[in-house]
């Protein structure tokens, strides 16, 4: 089937769980042509958006068009099977046929073409993904990475009107993923279908994310450049899924609305408030603060004349080096989490039991909604 160039697509549905009194998909988005990232913690909904897109799983209401073409309207009691609808789909297992070579694999899903197709489809994806000279090999015979490129090519030889990949790079090194994506990149900017992607990689959503999707208990909070998602979330569920090392419940005490912030009182101790961005909820709500960890300045003194306005004394709880990265756990009132290189901490002499002063600028303090 050839690519649908520059089409749509439109999802609105809802998908209800026997098994779960409070969980339910409920999806109203456009995907356009190129990569959108799906984003979010486990359990969110992803997986169970792509299946019910790829026609695996049937919606309870609502419709799925790509273009002029309708996928799914339960009104009209329309649903086209999955090997109608044109859909690549890449899985984390891959499910790769073992006792099929390279070629046969990739060949599995054009074989109703005539034999001179099948060869030029089959020859063209195999130098795309670096792979021709695998075709007589068997899965087994074959490393993490060349059974990833195979499983994008048998995907990519049917032409697909639409692409979805469920972190289809999981278990690969950076250097392998990096590749790989290239050529997907390489591919797509000659197709330029829909590509919804999965992944919880940040670098992998920096790679290909033209657009990034955040879900969240089965909604849709938030999407727009990689950027301003995943560096600003608005959900405590969204911010540990993007990587926020320190999660902090607090509560308003003051609202400066001529000066842009508030100050929150954060549990876990006595006299330890923040002041962060300036807000819509009021003095006395509850609210959590996401913070990273990188994000956070460790000095030895207690500095001044900074521009940074969270300036908190505390002790060393713990330290913990991974590779080029020193975890530190501090207690200042709350406990947070600070990540130094190993050369700042030998400098600052970091120790268990040593205080030291945290320094937060207001604007690395951000405001979510708590779980």
């Amino acid at each position: 089937m050839a690519p649908a160039l520059s089409a749509m697509l439109s999802v609105n549905i809802r998908k209800r769980f026997s098994n779960s009194a409070q969980f339910q998909l409920q999806i109203a988005a456009e995907f356009p042509p190129g990569f959108t990232v799906l984003f979010g913690p486990s359990g969110a909904g992803k997986s169970t958006l792509l299946d019910c897109i790829a026609g695996l799983l049937q919606p309870d209401e609502g419709t799925i068009h790509l273009g002029e073409t309708v996928f799914f309207d339960v009104a009209k009691r329309l649903s086209l099977s999955p090997q109608d609808r044109g859909v690549g789909y890449v899985f984390q297992s891959l499910a790769l046929f073992p006792h099929l070579t390279v070629q046969q694999n990739v060949a599995f899903g054009i074989t109703t073409l005539p034999a001179s197709e099948q060869q030029e489809r089959i020859a063209r994806i195999l130098r795309i993904f670096h792979i021709q000279q695998l075709t007589h090999r068997k899965p087994r015979e074959l490393s993490g990475g060349e059974q990833q490129r195979v499983a994008l090519a048998r995907s990519l030889v049917t032409q697909p009107r639409l692409l979805l990949l469920d972190e289809p790079l999981t278990g690969l090194d950076a250097g392998l993923r990096r590749s790989i994506l290239q050529d997907l990149r390489e591919w797509n900017a000659s197709n330029r279908v829909p590509i919804l992607y999965v992944t919880h990689n940040r670098e992998e959503v920096d790679a290909v994310g033209e657009r990034v999707v955040a879900l969240v208990d089965g909604h849709v909070r938030e999407s727009g450049l990689p950027a301003s998602v995943l560096d600003a979330p608005n959900t405590a569920a969204l911010a540990q899924a993007a990587g926020f090392e320190n999660l902090l419940l607090g509560r308003i005490t003051e609202k400066r609305p001529s000066d842009g912030v508030m100050r929150v009182a954060l549990e876990g101790g006595e006299h330890c408030d923040l002041e962060v961005p300036l807000g819509s909820a009021q003095p006395g709500a509850q609210i959590q603060i996401a913070i990273r960890a990188g994000d956070i300045l460790l000095a030895k003194e207690m500095p001044y004349g900074l521009s940074a306005r969270n300036i908190l004394p505390g002790i060393v709880e713990s330290l913990e080096t991974r590779g080029t990265l020193v975890v530190v756990q501090v207690k200042a009132g709350a406990h947070f989490q600070v990540h130094v290189t190993p050369g700042a901490a030998r400098s600052l002499e970091l120790a268990v039991g040593i205080p030291v002063w945290l320094v937060l600028k207001t604007h690395s303090c951000h405001v979510v909604t708590p779980r």
